[in-house]
């Protein structure tokens, strides 16, 4: 069963690996076309996200079953670590605090947090076991990628870069937590393969809308702003 466990996982990261051209900024990261003003607002999208998702990791670990548990508590002290990577990120982007704060989030990038939350609340644990794993193969490509590009062409340091280095690294551990949680999702008849793959699509669809929002100039540009944004009056 282990066997059909860890090819279901394969097929269905296979079955949802990025279609080519669907991630319109980062292949302008790898050649160092974009603006460092993009990789600022990308700090500052996920000052909102890594947060968000830990708290839906979490809660996930607590509805589900022991195996499930073990990955989702292992992805959410994943989310604890890139916290404190992120932070030197931002800091070498050259966004204070006070900036950060001042940070309007796109919705664009930040319905993939919110539909995470959704499926913390809504769905399956181990349905959302295998819609994850096949969208964190696509993130870690990309993670990857950035890595390369901040050192070669940004002049980043290697420590400005760990964040994305940590997601672009191996994680066999959690990779055996998956497979052990698929494997007992499926002997106890619990899996629904039909909505894990509808999860898997969604969560692949607000990926590459992240990324979309995020290159967009007036967006992922426009946004940052030196001062706090006015107060705004009701209607």
């Amino acid at each position: 069963m282990t066997d059909t466990a860890r090819e279901l996982l394969e097929s269905t990261t296979r079955e949802f690996a990025p279609a080519p051209g669907s991630n319109p900024l980062v292949p302008l990261i790898a050649r160092g076309e974009a603006d460092r003003t993009v990789l600022a607002a990308l700090a500052l999208e996920q000052r909102w996200v890594i947060p968000a998702d830990r708290r839906a990791f979490l809660h996930l670990a607590e509805r589900s079953g022991p195996h499930a548990a073990a990955y989702f508590t292992a992805l959410a002290e994943g989310e604890a670590l890139a916290a404190e990577h992120l932070r030197t990120f931002t800091a070498a982007c050259g966004v204070d605090e006070a900036r950060a704060e001042a940070y309007t989030p796109l919705p664009g990038c930040q319905s993939y947090p919110a539909y995470v939350a959704w499926l913390a609340l809504n769905a399956e644990p181990p349905d959302v076991v295998l819609a994850l794993t096949a969208n964190f193969s696509a993130w870690g490509g990309y993670c990857a990628t950035i890595a390369e590009a901040l050192r070669a062409h940004y002049g980043f340091t290697e420590e400005a870069r760990a964040f994305f280095t940590f997601f672009a690294e191996p994680a066999p551990d959690l990779e055996h937590e998956a497979t052990e949680a698929v494997r007992t999702a499926l002997q106890e008849g619990r899996l629904n393969k039909h909505r894990a793959r509808l999860y898997a699509r969604l969560l692949q669809t607000y990926e590459a809308a992240f990324w979309t929002a995020l290159g967009e100039p007036t967006q992922g540009r426009g946004e940052l702003r030196d001062k706090p944004p006015t107060a705004r009056t009701r209607h």
